[in-house]
């Protein structure tokens, strides 16, 4: 079978379960070819089925997340490793980088604190964004941690990433603090791909979902050095709550929103 003839049973297959069937039938065939899909697209008929190709179709039929089969996902202008126990990288969380360079330009942040890390996701996107910037990634997950600091290593930002164990009250002062906490309700439905891989502690927060808000929000103004700025991530529908706690905090309050339209991301200035 043509790679191109391959591409069509798969896609096909995957129709079933996925609103992007094609393209997770590129990336899981690239990833088996060992190729970037751009060169598989360019020239298929270089290239014979591998053997490997149809236990990953399988996997993906199974709703197992692209970016756990493949064990990379796309962020900003980086590419992170990810796998089973981290959270995986949404392309709305770039909207909290956009929005802190709309603040600070592009001189950048001295120092940049990340709550919630994951696998370094807001921090290491930011240190690649501002090459003077130094930061802190905290996490309560070991697994996360190791994500963190294998991509840190692989994108040559070691040197000024650090990642340690902790709670939201933990990393020290920043003039960037970024956050991306859990939000959801806990009895939410969610995809299958979601609520069967990713791990919940990184997506549930209660019954209306403001819980960790309200234990990080009384948190930050401490924590903010002179000129700096706290961007949250928040879920649709949840600007009017978290802007409450927020300005109940002393915080004066704006948000941009995402490429979907939506409040994403709340920025929050000491006033």
């Amino acid at each position: 079978m043509s790679i191109s003839a391959a591409l069509g049973d798969a896609s096909a297959k995957l129709a079933a379960m996925s609103d992007t069937a094609r393209l997770d039938a590129e990336l899981l065939m690239a990833h088996a070819l060992g190729v970037e899909r751009g060169a598989m697209l360019l020239d298929p008929k270089r290239f014979d089925v591998p053997v490997t190709f149809a236990a990953l179709v399988e996997r993906r039929m199974a709703h197992e997340p692209i970016a756990y089969i493949v064990g990379r996902r796309d962020f900003w202008t980086i590419n992170l490793g990810v796998g089973p126990g981290v959270l995986i990288p949404r392309a709305d969380s770039e909207t909290l980088i956009e929005a802190a360079l709309a603040h600070f330009g592009e001189a950048g942040p001295a120092n940049i604190l990340d709550l919630g890390t994951g696998p370094g996701t807001l921090l290491l996107a930011a240190l690649h964004q501002w090459p003077n910037a130094r930061g802190v990634g905290v996490d309560m997950s070991e697994i996360a941690l190791g994500y963190a600091r294998a991509n840190a290593a692989a994108l040559g930002l070691a040197d000024r990433a650090t990642f340690m164990a902790g709670d939201w009250a933990d990393g020290g002062t920043a003039d960037l603090i970024l956050c991306n906490p859990p939000y959801i309700e806990s009895n939410a439905r969610l995809d299958r791909q979601v609520i069967d891989y990713e791990p919940p502690e990184a997506l549930f927060a209660g019954v209306d979902g403001l819980g960790d808000y309200r234990i990080i929000i009384p948190t930050l103004a401490p924590r903010i050095l002179p000129g700096g700025v706290a961007i949250i991530e928040i879920g649709v529908g949840q600007c009017a709550a978290v802007t409450a706690l927020a300005v109940s905090e002393g915080f004066a309050v704006a948000f941009k929103r995402d490429l979907g339209g939506r409040e994403r991301a709340l920025i929050c200035t000491p006033v």
